[in-house]
């Protein structure tokens, strides 16, 4: 599960040779492109579509426990519907490598190093929010490095909200989920419609 949504922690994309991502044909889909387009929010302007990267997140399963490391390439769009109110969509592609310990779905055990891809993201409720980006509201907004530990300490975390809104209110998810790929590993959807499969072994 994608800790850091809307309210703070977690992602990741830690340059994992190809050999290690095309074991085996996923297993398990999960239909996220549609549900976080920008084109899903309510018709308005687009006033940010940016890039971002960030390396050493850590990603929680439904045991609570971090069960990887993940490095991340995420793009942020938000529409203004009206007057100070807006909608955002967010897509993630990544990549993780394991943390040893229960298992992402808590199904059985993950060793250390497993590694794999996943995709995927989220779509806010609309909600208001005063504007004032501190960021570039256009391009790529560089690396920010989270720092995660085990324990979900992440001294380097941003919450994205804060480089574009002074204050917001109302916001939510409408929609969320990811995919996760590990090839003979396994594959693990965790989304808002239900959890399946799952990512274990060493």
């Amino acid at each position: 599960m994608k800790r850091n949504f809307f309210f703070a922690t977690l992602a990741v994309l830690c340059l994992v040779p190809a050999v290690h991502l095309v074991l085996a044909a996923p297993s398990e889909h999960l239909n996220w492109g549609s549900q976080i387009n920008h084109s899903a929010c309510p018709s308005g302007k687009l006033v940010v579509n940016v890039t971002q990267k960030i390396i050493n997140d850590n990603d929680s399963g439904v045991a609570g426990n971090a069960w990887a490391y993940d490095d991340i390439i995420r793009h942020i769009q938000v529409v203004k519907t009206a007057p100070n109110t807006f909608c955002a969509t967010l897509s993630y592609q990544g990549n993780f490598s394991t943390i040893a310990g229960p298992s992402p779905n808590n199904t059985g055990t993950v060793g250390d190093g497993v590694v794999g891809t996943f995709q995927g993201g989220y779509r806010s409720t609309v909600f208001t929010g005063t504007f004032a980006p501190t960021a570039p509201t256009r391009g790529s907004l560089g690396t920010f490095n989270y720092n995660c530990d085990t324990n979900f300490n992440c001294p380097g975390y941003v919450d994205w909200t804060t480089l574009y809104f002074s204050s917001t209110s109302g916001f939510g998810l409408a929609w969320w989920g990811w995919v996760y790929h590990a090839g003979n590993n396994g594959s693990w959807v965790n989304s808002v419609d239900g959890n399946s499969g799952d990512i274990t072994g060493n």
